[in-house]
C-alpha cells in the first residue's frame, strides 16, 4: 500500500499546473487593480482641475422704482459683486511645506 501510495502521481501534474495558472492570474489581476487605481486617479484629477477652472465671479446692478408722479422711492435692491481669486489648490497648484527636522534632544525630568 505504501509503494501504490509512492508511486501514485495522478493530479500532481493538474495540481502544479493550477498552482503556476493562479499564481500569473493573481499577479496580473494585481497589475491590473494598480492601472485602473492609477487611471481613476488621474480622471478624478482632471476632474478636479476642470472644477478649480470654473470662475465663480459674479456682479449684478441695483434696481430702484420711483413712486408715479414724486420723488419717493417705491423699492429698490442693491447690486452685489464676488471675484473669484485663486485659491491655494486650484489647479495642482497645492505645495505641501515641510517643516524642518529637528534633531531630539534628551529627556530631563
Amino acid at each position: 500500500m505504501l509503494r501504490q501510495l509512492l508511486n501514485d502521481e495522478a493530479g500532481f501534474v493538474i495540481s502544479a499546473e493550477l498552482i503556476l495558472v493562479a499564481t500569473l492570474l493573481v499577479i496580473g489581476l494585481l497589475v491590473g487593480l494598480s492601472e485602473v487605481q492609477h487611471a481613476v486617479v488621474q480622471e478624478l484629477n482632471d476632474v478636479a482641475d476642470a472644477i478649480g477652472n470654473v470662475n465663480q465671479s459674479y456682479s449684478y446692478s441695483g434696481f430702484s422704482a420711483f413712486k408715479t408722479g414724486s420723488d419717493k422711492v417705491k423699492s429698490y435692491t442693491r447690486g452685489s459683486m464676488f471675484i473669484d481669486s485663486v485659491d491655494d489648490c486650484d489647479n495642482n497648484q497645492c505645495e505641501i511645506a515641510c517643516d524642518i527636522p529637528e534633531a531630539e534632544s534628551n529627556k530631563r525630568n
